[in-house]
């Protein structure tokens, strides 16, 4: 699990992004869940968390993300209103958090909105659901719509960040060691 955090979570644990995905394959439910919750406990100390989004009956979609960079998301007026208009009343980064779990486990394919949860300009989640995603200007971490050239711009620190903690990683250096403290 760990090899997976830091090839698809790098950016966050860098602080340079909110938050990201990934999907995990497991043997047990327990073990799946032990090993979220000790990840959840060891980075919960930099304001990482780690939580299950998903469960299938062999995989998992795991969310990693910054609790205090997520609370500055979620409290943006244009992302508040948007994301009322889908269900959302929170007060707290838990709350959204248990909406947005609500949300994907109820429907066959991700909610748009969760964009929103992973950093992705307001723009660019409004215009990819408008579209239906398709004509965008640029793929990378998300389809961009909007300002092409800053988008391409974080893609490039995002895919470097990431080579860099995979290199350290491997050197020996541990997660813990390579999370920046918020």
């Amino acid at each position: 699990m760990e090899n997976l955090l830091i090839a698809h979570c790098s950016p966050t644990l860098a602080s340079l992004k909110t938050a990201n995905l990934f999907t995990v394959a497991y043997n047990t439910a327990q073990e799946l869940e032990n090993e979220i919750q000790k990840l959840d406990e060891l980075l919960s100390a930099k304001g990482v968390h780690v939580t299950m989004l998903r469960r299938s009956s062999q995989k998992a979609l795991v969310y990693v993300y910054r609790e205090s960079k997520l609370a500055e998301d979620l409290q943006k007026e244009s992302v508040r209103c948007f994301l009322c208009v889908h269900g959302y009343q929170y007060t707290t980064v838990q709350e959204a958090v248990e909406h947005l779990k609500t949300r994907i486990q109820s429907l066959d394919s991700f909610p748009h909105e969760i964009g929103l949860f992973l950093s992705y300009p307001f723009d660019d989640v409004q215009a990819f659901i408008h579209h239906k995603g398709q004509n965008c200007k640029a793929c990378g971490y998300w389809k961009v719509y909007g300002n092409e050239q800053e988008a391409l711009r974080l893609f490039a620190k995002f895919k470097k960040c990431t080579a860099v903690y995979l290199r350290h990683w491997r050197n020996g250096t541990s997660v813990i060691q390579l999370t920046v403290a918020a």
